[in-house]
C-alpha cells in the first residue's frame, strides 16, 4: 500500500479528509458528511479507498462500508523529471527560440560594428525582460508563492510566467520596452503613442486558457487573473477604466504577496502540481 498522510480541512462549511503523498500532493479526497471519496489519481485508487474509509468508519460509523468513488477530474500519469515545467528558467522559451533563429557570434559583431539591427534583438529583448521579472517573483516564494516559467502551449507560444498562492493564481505576461512611455487601455497598448499593441486582451484570452486547463484536473472552481509586468518604462500610465488586467512595473510585483488569501494550502498546492506538469499543457 503507498505510504499515504490523511489530512483533515475544514474551511467554508466543508469538511474532507485529504489523501496526500508523502510530499504533500493531494491524491484523494473525502467527504466527511457524505462518505463520497473523490479519486484524483487513478493510479492510488486501491490505496486511497483503504485509508480513507477507515478514516471515515472512526469520524462516523453510520456511514456506508464501503463509500462509492468518483472521479470528477481528469487525470494526469505520474510526473517525470523530463516534463516537470519546475525545472523551466525565466525565459526558457525565448531563448530556445532565439537559438533557433537568432545570427551567430560572427553575425551579431559584424551588426554591432555597424550599428544595424539583428533578427534577434526583440527576442534578447525579451529575454532580458522575463529573467528580471522572473527573479522579482522569485521573492515572492519566501512568502509561500510558487511560480512557474515558460510554459509552453500549443502552436509555438507560452506562458511567460505563472503565479500560484494563497492569493490565487495569476498568469503573467512580460513586456520589456526600455526607455519607452507605456499607456495600458482597456483592450490596447501604446508605446510612445504609437500603434495599439492588443496586450490586455491577449492576457485576458491567455488568463482564461489557464483557467481551463486548471480547473480540467481540479475539484475545484480556478479563478486566474491576468497580469501585464513592464520592464524598463520610462512611464507606465494605465486608463481608469482599466479594471480587467493588472498592471505593474518590474519592481511593483511585490504588491501580490499580501492579497488576502483566496485558495487554501491544499489547493494552492494542487494547482501547483497540475501546473508543473507538461502533460497538462498539450491540449491548452
Amino acid at each position: 500500500m503507498a505510504n499515504l498522510k490523511v489530512v483533515r480541512w475544514n474551511r467554508y462549511g466543508h469538511e474532507r479528509l485529504y489523501a496526500n503523498l508523502p510530499e504533500g500532493t493531494a491524491v484523494a479526497w473525502a467527504d466527511c458528511k457524505t462518505g463520497m471519496i473523490t479519486i484524483l489519481r487513478d493510479d492510488y485508487r486501491d490505496a486511497v479507498l483503504a485509508v480513507l474509509t477507515q478514516h471515515l468508519r472512526q469520524i462516523s460509523p453510520t456511514l456506508p462500508a464501503t463509500p462509492a468513488p468518483v472521479r470528477a477530474t481528469a487525470s494526469l500519469p505520474p510526473l517525470t523529471p523530463r516534463d516537470d515545467l519546475a525545472a523551466n528558467l525565466p525565459g526558457t522559451a525565448v531563448r530556445a527560440k532565439l537559438d533557433e533563429v537568432g545570427p551567430g557570434p560572427l553575425e551579431r559583431f559584424i551588426a554591432w560594428v555597424l550599428r544595424r539591427p539583428t533578427d534577434g534583438d526583440s527576442w534578447r529583448t525579451g529575454l532580458i525582460g522575463e529573467r528580471r521579472v522572473g527573479a522579482e517573483l522569485s521573492r515572492l516564494e519566501r512568502q509561500g508563492w510558487r511560480v512557474l516559467h515558460s510554459i509552453p502551449l500549443p502552436r509555438g507560444v507560452d506562458i511567460d510566467h505563472l503565479l500560484i498562492g494563497p492569493g490565487g493564481v495569476f498568469s503573467v505576461n512580460t513586456k520589456h520596452h526600455p526607455n519607452k512611455a507605456v499607456w495600458v487601455g482597456d483592450d490596447v497598448v501604446r508605446i510612445n503613442r504609437g500603434k495599439p499593441k492588443p496586450y490586455p486582451r491577449k492576457s485576458r484570452s491567455e488568463a482564461e486558457r489557464v483557467r481551463r486547463v486548471l480547473e480540467r484536473y481540479c475539484d475545484f472552481p480556478v479563478p486566474v487573473e491576468p497580469v501585464l509586468v513592464f520592464v524598463g518604462a520610462t512611464d507606465v500610465k494605465v486608463a481608469a477604466t482599466q479594471l480587467t488586467v493588472r498592471v505593474y512595473r518590474e519592481r511593483e510585483v511585490s504588491a501580490l504577496a499580501p492579497l488576502p488569501a483566496v485558495l487554501t494550502p491544499i489547493q494552492a498546492e494542487q494547482i501547483y502540481n497540475v501546473a508543473r506538469h507538461r502533460e497538462a499543457w498539450l491540449t491548452a
